[in-house]
């Protein structure tokens, strides 16, 4: 039985929760296959299809999922059907075992996830705005506009036994983010700036929205970058060198992105030219997305942060070390929810959070500095005035 490839739908599923006494909303996305009959498949078949590939039984699957081995027996049988081709085969003695086919499926549904889930995370958030709004709840709000990232991220879970406390948190580009802090769109901008030389040649395309008169900086987390490569490293890659090779196949981040700014300068420090990467032009917008995408074997190797690495259970080539760091204007630190912020940043439930990442650490968050204690290269007087 073929697919309509036309009516595959992604169909994203909206709840709401009390917490603390407010209601909160979260958006997931659903994918649903659909033939031309009018038979469906979704989420059951991709929670069924992982559930046995990380157990390796069809019992244990079953387990997993809280249903019966009969449930799961005969789900696997019409789903079969549904495809026209088997999802998993059973071998006695040995267990259970997800098809080409099956692994296609999962693979492509986790990079829906992945891709997604930062655009769905971003819609919710301004939904849970306009709710209390409406629903007159008292509260403040501290907007922010960053660059996706692990430890960015777990802000709102931070913030969550605080509900006068409102984040409103919509993930951009870098540089995106920082253009809404000069235009008054946030009270925060997250960036990303390497280490050493590579963040000083970073800070040039950055300038033009800094202000060392009137802003501050909130230091976030220190974090590694590198080579996201399959498991066991196939094809051999040792470095960027090897991304000029015919064969291997690279996934890039979304121009504008401070990740596809540092790849950019990693790959001129070694002479690489972007038309030599096969891929350097497909584009994925988050640093799980090109994960998903290395991991699923369309591509070979891809470039982000190592927590997304471990989330795809990829091998990690770490090439560069950088300071995640908010920025907002001076004026804004008076109030009392970034006080209260700054007081979670500092807190060991915060170091607890960043300690889960691999590749992270956090030795200085929650400090305010100025921006010419941070890049004393702003005051440089050999160097232009911002554009």
């Amino acid at each position: 039985m073929l697919l309509n490839v036309a009516q595959y739908q992604l169909l994203p599923t909206l709840s709401i929760c009390k917490l603390m006494h407010m209601e909160h909303v979260t958006i997931k996305p659903a994918w649903v296959l659909e033939n031309k009959a009018g038979d469906r498949a979704g989420p059951e078949l991709f929670a069924l299809l992982n559930a046995v590939l990380e157990s390796g039984k069809l019992t244990n699957a079953a387990l997993q999922l809280g249903v019966s081995y009969r449930h799961a027996w005969n789900s696997v049988a019409r789903w079969n059907v549904f495809f026209g081709a088997p999802l998993v085969r059973l071998e006695r003695g040995k267990g259970a075992f997800l098809t080409p086919l099956a692994e296609r499926l999962l693979w492509a549904e986790q990079r829906v996830r992945a891709r997604l889930g930062p655009q769905l995370e971003s819609l919710a958030s301004e939904l849970n705005l306009e709710i209390n709004r409406l629903l007159a709840r008292e509260g403040t709000t501290i907007r922010v506009h960053a660059s996706h990232g692990f430890a960015v991220a777990r802000l709102p879970d931070l913030l969550r036994d605080h509900p006068q406390i409102q984040i409103d948190l919509r993930y951009l580009g870098s540089v995106e983010s920082l253009a809404s802090l000069a235009r008054g769109a946030c009270d925060l901008a997250g960036f990303h700036v390497a280490e050493g030389e590579l963040g000083r040649e970073a800070l040039e395309r950055y300038r033009r929205w800094l202000n060392p008169a009137a802003q501050r900086l909130v230091h976030l987390v220190t974090r590694t970058q590198g080579l996201f490569l399959a498991r066991g490293n196939p094809k051999a890659i040792s470095g960027l060198e090897d991304l000029r090779r015919p064969n291997v196949v690279f996934i890039n981040r979304q121009n504008g992105a401070g990740t596809r700014l540092l790849f950019d300068q990693l790959l001129a420090r070694q002479g690489i030219s972007p038309q030599d990467v096969v891929g350097y032009q497909t584009e994925e917008f988050t640093h799980a997305a090109v994960a998903a995408y290395v991991a699923s074997g369309t591509a070979d190797v891809g470039f982000g942060v190592e927590p997304a690495a471990r989330q795809f259970q990829l091998d990690f080539l770490p090439l560069a070390r950088e300071r995640y760091l908010l920025l907002c204007q001076l004026t804004t630190l008076e109030r009392p929810e970034l006080t209260q912020l700054l007081h979670l940043l500092r807190s060991p439930q915060f170091q607890k959070i960043v300690a889960s990442l691999p590749g992270y650490s956090a030795p200085q968050a929650g400090a305010v500095v100025r921006l010419e204690q941070a890049f004393p290269e702003l005051l440089d007087p050999r160097r232009p005035p911002p554009a």
